[in-house]
């Protein structure tokens, strides 16, 4: 029944009775439960439940956050987003707070119900078309993110998100990055649009693939934007780096496990000193870049999956099915077998 699995009592991480802000597991899980928790919110709205029947405040209130506002779609009325605020209480005096926020943003990713399903999937269709920047749900979560930190400072703001929502999430840190602002981000199984060469079960296979689609992608750069220059200073990539989102990825789910491979690839042509090459592969995607050719255009739209820096968690415990693999709810168990590396570009 979808009753239980929105159940905080029952699916909820309720070994986390005290909080260690310094615990990366313990941010990792309660941000997961803040995206849990604006999923929920738009359930709540579909199956009008309210007051005591509401099944999302627990989602928060169990981390001691109270929800201050809900970010509603214009388009459909849903809910796709909430902004949270950190209120322990005096008793909690002991809990480490040096690394706990003062806000959350959190963003949910599609639900499979009629009530919402549709306007999700038109904004699946937009991460594909490189056009999410233009809808107006996205407009609503950027004024909604630039003005907190307006309010607030970037270092009191967290961005924690799933799937869809984790495609916003990071479009909304790499935007305010560009002015400076660099904001705690947990991007929980975000979209990566490339052909699935993380499932090829060869491992030379796997790297022959991705050293000849970079040569491909640099030699498509130089033919459409030419060998121009730029100091580092200007380079709007190295610019980006100085932000190190917290990305979470299982390489059973194909629709995010390439940023496996996209750091990997990237650290073992540095290794065999192809970097230069790398440097121009790793920020261009090669779909955009062809359709750029046919059209005769210089200029392709900046891909919105392709990171400098990153913070890479892979989830290597064994999932039943890609519907385990893509969830939310992996991200809170106290059980996970993870793999972290941190990836800086150069």
């Amino acid at each position: 029944m979808s009753f239980e699995r929105e159940d905080f009592g029952l699916l909820g991480p309720l070994h986390l009775n005290s909080i260690d802000w310094a615990n990366s597991n313990h941010r990792r899980s309660i941000a997961a439960s803040l995206v849990q928790g604006t999923y929920i919110l738009e359930r709540d709205r579909q199956e009008k439940r309210q007051g005591s029947q509401a099944l999302a405040p627990p989602w928060w209130e169990f981390f001691h956050f109270k929800l201050i506002r809900q970010l509603v779609d214009d388009v459909d009325s849903c809910v796709f987003g909430a902004i949270y605020e950190y209120a322990p209480p005096s008793s909690h005096c002991n809990d480490s707070i040096d690394r706990s926020p003062r806000y959350v943003i959190a963003f949910r990713g599609t639900i499979n119900k009629p009530d919402s399903f549709s306007r999700d999937f038109s904004l699946d269709i937009h991460i594909i078309r490189n056009g999410l920047h233009q809808t107006s749900r996205f407009e609503i979560a950027m004024k909604a993110v630039r003005n907190m930190v307006a309010m607030v400072g970037d270092s009191s703001v967290w961005l924690a998100s799933h799937s869809l929502g984790a495609a916003m999430a990071m479009l909304a840190g790499k935007t305010i990055a560009k002015t400076g602002n660099f904001l705690e981000a947990f991007l929980f199984n975000p979209p990566f649009l490339s052909a699935p060469i993380e499932r090829i079960n060869y491992g030379n296979v796997k790297h022959g693939l991705r050293f000849a689609s970079s040569f491909i992608t640099a030699g498509l750069v130089l033919a459409t934007k030419g060998n121009s220059q730029t100091s580092q200073s200007e380079d709007p990539f190295f610019i980006l780096s100085a932000w190190t989102p917290c990305i979470f990825v299982n390489p059973t789910d194909h629709l995010c496990s390439e940023y496996i491979g996209y750091f990997e690839h990237r650290k073992k042509m540095e290794e065999i000193r192809y970097g230069a090459i790398e440097r121009l592969a790793t920020q261009n995607s090669l779909g955009d870049l062809f359709m750029s050719v046919v059209r005769r255009s210089a200029e392709a739209a900046e891909p919105l999956h392709l990171l400098p820096s990153a913070y890479l968690t892979v989830n290597l415990t064994p999932s039943e099915d890609f519907k385990q693999a893509h969830g939310i709810q992996q991200w809170w168990r106290p059980d996970l077998h993870l793999k972290c590396n941190l990836y800086k570009y150069k």
